[in-house]
């Protein structure tokens, strides 16, 4: 046998683990579940004296809920420095950790905007789970002047770069579409659980007064609320409903769709349905509450879960 030979050889066992390696990542990740479904707050609860990031953690704990979201929208607000301190906060009081990326992102633009866009989601997705996060969430993309399937394609192309850079650095976090309250916007249930079933640790993350705007009124009743459950479970497996990280507000909404979150008590929003819907079909994960109040609307969902 050839010196050559031996380095060829030696080469593609090399690349045989390797890939391996990633593989085996992804399927510990996607299998990843939960045992019950609980509440938390989009950001710091707005009553956490001294308001921070820490404190907020330690707050979310004294009220009795369970996770977090970070709220990097407008930018990375925790720093690499102190992102191990947010892990070891977090996990001392058991608060579960998501993370919202950038406002800024337009996966389905120009080559330079998408680029950026690119960007901010690994930056998000790098600090986020260095702090402790098991998931990220962000608007994907606007349709612009493309067709929705044209959209769909730019997008996908670019959750895989995301994917395989992620998966390379060994990066954890699921990264999660989510579900959009705008027409003009990507991110229907159908387009996001497509998206998902075609890559490997992308999952949706469900915004159901998302769904509510975007449909001018509708799914809003316990039989629409379920179906959307059943065609999530059919499209990417019982595992997803035990592995939600979704969005639950009141929304204000015109025939354009979203115009903004409301306290749940202000809104038509039917969540007392969702919620018994979520309950019947098993589903666990964390529900992040993105009403202005956002503390005592998360509370609000959480007591009337127990109750049902």
């Amino acid at each position: 046998m050839s010196f050559k030979t031996t380095v060829v050889q030696a080469y593609f066992i090399q690349a045989f683990f390797e890939y391996a390696l990633v593989y085996i990542f992804f399927i510990v990740i996607c299998v990843m579940s939960f045992k019950n479904l609980v509440f938390g707050t989009a950001g710091i609860p707005i009553s956490t004296p001294d308001h921070n990031t820490i404190n907020g953690i330690k707050h979310v704990h004294d009220l009795k809920l369970s996770g977090m979201e970070l709220e990097f929208v407008h930018g990375v607000t925790v720093s690499s420095e102190k992102a191990p301190l947010v892990k070891k906060v977090s996990l001392e009081n058991d608060v579960l950790l998501t993370c919202h990326g950038s406002y800024y992102i337009n996966l389905n633009s120009t080559a330079d905007k998408t680029s950026d866009s690119i960007g901010r989601v690994l930056s998000c997705a790098r600090r986020a789970e260095e702090a402790g996060a098991f998931s990220m969430t962000f608007h994907a993309g606007f349709y612009l002047a493309d067709s929705p399937q044209t959209t769909f394609a730019n997008i996908k192309k670019q959750f895989e770069s995301i994917t395989k850079e992620l998966a390379h650095s060994s990066n954890k976090i699921t990264i999660r579409p989510e579900t959009t309250g705008k027409a003009t916007q990507f991110g229907s249930i159908e387009e996001l659980l497509l998206l998902c079933s075609q890559l490997d640790n992308v999952l949706p993350c469900i915004d159901f007064s998302h769904l509510h705007a975007r449909s001018n009124g509708k799914v809003n009743s316990y039989e629409e609320f379920r179906a959307v459950l059943e065609q999530s479970e059919k499209a990417l497996g019982k595992e997803f409903l035990k592995n939600l990280h979704c969005h639950v507000s009141g929304i204000e909404y015109t025939n354009k769709g979203e115009r903004k979150h409301l306290v749940l008590a202000e809104s038509d929003f039917k969540y007392k349905e969702l919620l018994r819907a979520l309950k019947d079909m098993g589903c666990a994960g964390l529900v992040i509450c993105e009403s202005p109040n956002i503390e005592e609307d998360a509370l609000l969902l959480k007591k009337t879960f127990e109750n049902l």
